[in-house]
């Protein structure tokens, strides 16, 4: 059976259990369990090759000691252990500054889990299901992805905003331009399950050459994750991937004061996501400047990332067609990053990339620390017979070998203009004032049909716009 059927057999175990209501609490529910078992798998790997390794989980709570044996414990005595032994020693575990990294991650990670089955009988049923994944196996552990993928749709049902899935030859295609290198540190401040994170991995594992290298992979990962779920996600996948002590923070990257960011805190790489469409609550704005201030997650994420990237660094984010022709809030932020920063490419995608997430039209936008003089546009072609990409019909990454081929990293001045990639100057942004919502110029004109999510999309900025003048408006009358 293939770990998402795995996965599939196990929610519907949970189905039949009364204390579980819902799939958010399916999933919590499965989230803890896994990290359980992929925690005792790399502890016996760190036992295996250290002579005196000391574990983190204690005799008897460990996942091979009470979970693995298909004839163990069940019913209420698995009820009773679960509910006032695992759950009581991990939320109540003592911390000191000397506490082992790992023992803080367990108790941070136990902090918002709860056991929501009931029944001790259902609960055996999903624990041996879970068994049946063998997480000592490489393949299992690369498939660990396929779980991922599973779990966030059924976090897009449950109503959770702002959960949605970067197509894997996305954030490999971003990965791949920015060139992270070793002894670089790549931060996502909004990194959900871990998919940058991991590319960016993978990516940097291949320079590894000896010890030294492999310290400086161990230390070369950073993410932030607000909510709890994805944090865990992102913190088993970062161990099943071989990261003894994941810093992966459980935090809103937003709640802090961008004045306060001090240079030791600034990063060589920032590779995101954040979600937009969302909006922050009150306080959050009030960690901005005052020209910079918004409700709008992604736009404050984009001007976190300009905080956080230090002299030398670059960056890649993708960002809705709202921002670039947003006006408002939206220009200011945008004319700060071109003054400050070489905003060198944007990459247009087609409908359907997110899907079934949201059909709203999304860029990649390529920076590196420097000024804008103008900005390459690449227009990214459906593969031959494509109206759009859909659900079944996902973007690949051999679909990016067309940029790829085009994009000469080494010398951008060598670029030429195609079908599908143009160039605008500053003078012509500025002229528009700051919109960055231009059209193939070497592409005929063609009616341009929206869909819903577009449409609403493209009236709340406007609403917000509206809004923002009306404040202005307010603001001059009562001031005089």
């Amino acid at each position: 059976m293939s770990i998402s059927a795995t996965i599939k057999s196990v929610q519907d175990i949970m189905r039949q259990d009364a204390g579980v209501d819902g799939d958010a609490q399916r999933i919590s529910q499965l989230v803890w369990m896994l990290f359980l078992k992929v925690f005792d798998s790399k502890e016996k790997e760190w036992d295996a090759i250290s002579d005196n390794y000391t574990y983190i989980i204690p005799d008897g709570l460990r996942w091979s000691d009470w979970a693995e044996n298909d004839e163990g414990i069940t019913g209420d005595e698995l009820l009773d252990f679960v509910n006032n032994n695992l759950f009581k020693t991990f939320k109540d575990l003592q911390l000191t500054e000397k506490s082992d990294p790992k023992t803080q991650l367990v108790k941070s990670l136990f902090e918002d889990s709860y056991n929501y089955m009931k029944s001790g009988t259902l609960m055996r049923s999903v624990i041996n299901k879970l068994n049946e994944i063998d997480f000592d196996k490489a393949s299992d552990r690369h498939l660990f992805n396929d779980i991922y993928e599973n779990i966030l749709k059924d976090l897009q049902s449950a109503g959770n905003s702002g959960e949605y899935y970067t197509p894997r030859a996305v954030t490999q295609f971003m990965v791949d331009m920015v060139n992270p290198q070793l002894g670089e540190q790549v931060l996502d401040f909004a990194c959900g399950t871990g998919g940058f994170l991991v590319c960016a991995l993978e990516h940097l594992r291949k320079q590894v050459k000896n010890i030294d290298d492999e310290a400086k992979l161990q230390n070369a990962i950073l993410g932030v994750e607000k909510k709890p779920l994805p944090h865990m996600l992102c913190t088993t996948n970062m161990i099943l991937h071989n990261i003894d002590n994941p810093q992966i923070k459980h935090d809103n990257s937003l709640s802090y004061p961008v004045k306060d960011i001090k240079a030791k805190d600034k990063v060589d790489i920032i590779l995101t996501n954040p979600p937009f469409g969302g909006i922050e609550e009150d306080g959050v704005q009030d960690n901005f400047p005052t020209n910079y201030k918004t409700k709008e997650t992604a736009d404050l994420f984009l001007v976190l990332l300009m905080y956080k990237l230090n002299q030398t660094g670059r960056a890649a984010i993708v960002l809705p067609d709202g921002f670039l022709f947003g006006e408002g809030v939206k220009t200011t932020i945008k004319e700060k990053l071109l003054s400050e920063f070489n905003l060198h490419t944007i990459v247009r995608l087609p409908n359907g990339v997110f899907a079934p997430y949201t059909g709203i039209n999304t860029n990649l936008l390529f920076l590196e620390r420097g000024k804008t003089e103008h900005i390459w546009f690449y227009e990214h072609q459906l593969p031959q017979g494509y109206k759009n990409y859909t659900k079944t019909k996902p973007i690949k990454i051999d679909e990016f070998g067309a940029e790829k081929a085009w994009w000469c990293a080494e010398d951008k001045s060598k670029r030429e203009e195609t079908d599908c990639a143009w160039k605008v100057s500053i003078e012509d942004i500025k002229a528009r004032n700051y919109n960055l919502d231009f059209k193939n110029p070497n592409k005929e004109n063609e009616d341009e049909i929206l869909d819903i999510s577009e449409v609403i999309g493209k009236l709340n900025i406007s609403f917000d716009n509206a809004k923002n003048i009306m404040l202005k408006i307010d603001e001059v009358l009562n001031n005089d």
